[in-house]
């Protein structure tokens, strides 16, 4: 269980707060410092090496949760709460890798800008939605006990 738990909360620390630098940090600067190509270039590079620790970090959460469940027997509310969500933002990020970064990365081979900025728009608002969902299931697992 020690073995689980750790792997669980390694791989949330790198997803969600991969998340949280991507969104409040790099975003801002790479959208006000770096003209369209150089920005589009970056995120691609960014997102490409961030989504290889992700992919990993998913298998962590997805198994060791499983493994942590079924060893409690019957999960509490706060604990289904957080599964169900992980599931959602786990649809949500490979919905992420396999479409709009599939298409920003098309686009910056082929130097379209426009439809590399209209997929980096799509990424920027799903993983701000994970990112919500992330702070959600932190909350509930640190809360859940506590609350009941």
């Amino acid at each position: 269980m020690f073995l689980a738990r750790f792997l669980h909360i390694v791989g949330f620390t790198i997803w969600v707060g991969g998340m949280f630098f991507a969104y409040m940090s790099l975003r801002p600067i790479a959208a006000s410092r770096l003209e369209p190509e150089m920005r589009l270039r970056l995120w691609e590079g960014v997102l490409e090496k961030f989504f290889f620790w992700v992919w990993i970090s998913v298998a962590a959460i997805l198994f060791s949760g499983i493994y942590m469940m079924a060893q409690i027997g019957r999960p509490p509310a706060y604990v289904s709460l957080m599964f169900v969500i992980g599931i959602i933002m786990m649809a949500i990020f490979a919905h992420v890798f396999f479409a709009p970064f599939k298409r920003l990365r098309n686009a910056v081979a082929e130097n379209d800008w426009q439809k590399g900025s209209a997929a980096l728009s799509q990424i920027r608002t799903l993983v701000g939605i994970n990112l919500i969902l992330g702070f959600v299931t932190i909350a509930a697992g640190s809360l859940g006990r506590i609350m009941g």
